[in-house]
């Protein structure tokens, strides 16, 4: 539990079934075997956790919401046991001056030790005079809190990329905190909200091996946004037939076809969310029916139109995917692999091709304009 108080009901005790539960969870989300739980266990129950100072900006606090709505077992409980969290100013029972007291106190005593985690983007336009807090501008907050900070973790799209808010003509200069901290290490967990798993595996990765996990050229870490939402969405084999959803609510979109149609940003986007899902009950936008769109992928997410389509990286699916389509009959395995990548190429190339919308306008895998 964090030193200082937080809401009552926050923090409750959680059977030790339900915690190593969540540890598995958090390894499997960080793509390490099922023996690393030993590890973040012991780094979670360490007497040495480090501080956590958790900064709003910008933001609808739906990162937050996220996070304490997650359940099974309940991460709110879980994640004031497990990380000394020590400024949240939605979760603190302390307001004001008494709040502001408590964020100085403890980056000062505990400079370059803690994680600072950023909610929300920060305004750079007119010297950053558009959110303040304490009387303090963000931007200045940010400098300060982030330069005595041992690493910095951007949560959600906008504290990673802007967000919303800096969509042109973006009047607040609203940017992500990697264009403010630019000496820092920042780590990136985007996502309109980011899955609570992946915040959590994040802070825990620092927390056990006392490093930042691996980043893509977004900072974001490996683990969690390695591979693009089109690859393992279960909707692909019928982007692979070349079945599309063309309105909401026609016979296709009630039968669970391809929403590239109706502009999901899948192809281009990368993310667990197929894997991981929210909620604890399985559901994500693509398994509810409603396209991606994109919002862990910077200029993409929140830039582009719901229906403006993106150009697919891969307009065939990878080999080792099944066929659609086999005919009957004896064949070799070598002969099945063969006829796998032949048909699902085919009808890949001919599904995408035939069915493009008559919008002419693109958009490739780095959120620049083409046309088709």
């Amino acid at each position: 539990m964090s030193r200082y108080g937080y809401l009552p009901g926050l923090s409750e005790g959680i059977s030790r079934r339900e915690f190593i539960k969540l540890l598995t969870i958090a390894a499997a989300t960080m793509g390490l075997p099922v023996g690393f739980v030993k590890k973040l266990e012991a780094a979670v129950k360490s007497p040495m956790r480090p501080p956590v100072i958790w900064l709003h900006f910008q933001e609808c606090t739906g990162c937050t919401e996220s996070l304490l709505r997650a359940s099974n077992p309940a991460l709110a409980k879980l994640i004031l046991d497990i990380i000394s969290l020590d400024y949240h100013e939605t979760l603190m029972a302390a307001a004001g001056k008494q709040a502001e007291d408590v964020l100085y106190h403890m980056i000062n005593k505990y400079e370059g030790k803690f994680i600072c985690v950023v909610e929300g983007s920060i305004p750079t336009k007119d010297n950053g005079i558009y959110c303040q807090i304490g009387g303090k501008k963000a931007i200045d907050i940010l400098n300060d809190v982030g330069n005595k900070a041992s690493a910095i973790v951007a949560i959600g799209y906008c504290a990673s990329f802007g967000g919303v808010q800096s969509v042109d003509p973006n009047p607040t200069g609203a940017s992500g905190v990697l264009q403010v901290m630019k000496d820092k290490p920042v780590i990136n967990v985007p996502g309109c909200p980011p899955n609570p798993y992946n915040i959590l595996a994040t802070l825990l990765y620092v927390l056990t091996f006392k490093k930042i996990p691996e980043l893509d050229k977004y900072n974001r870490p490996k683990f969690a946004y390695g591979r693009r939402i089109h690859d393992h969405c279960p909707r692909r084999a019928h982007f692979d037939a070349g079945r599309f959803a063309k309105e909401f609510g026609d016979e296709g979109h009630r039968q669970g076809w391809c929403l590239y149609q109706l502009g999901c940003k899948g192809p281009v986007t990368y993310a667990n969310c197929p894997t991981t899902q929210f909620n604890d009950v399985g559901v994500w936008p693509i398994g509810i029916g409603h396209p991606c769109i994109g919002c862990t992928q910077p200029k993409v997410g929140f830039f582009l139109p719901v229906k403006f389509k993106v150009k697919p990286q891969e307009a065939v699916p990878p080999e080792q995917f099944p066929p659609i389509t086999v005919k009957q009959g004896k064949v070799t395995v070598a002969g099945v692999a063969a006829a796998s990548a032949a048909v699902g190429a085919a009808l890949g190339a001919a599904g995408v091709i035939a069915t493009r919308l008559p919008d002419k306008r693109e958009v490739d895998h780095e959120g620049k304009t083409k046309e088709s």
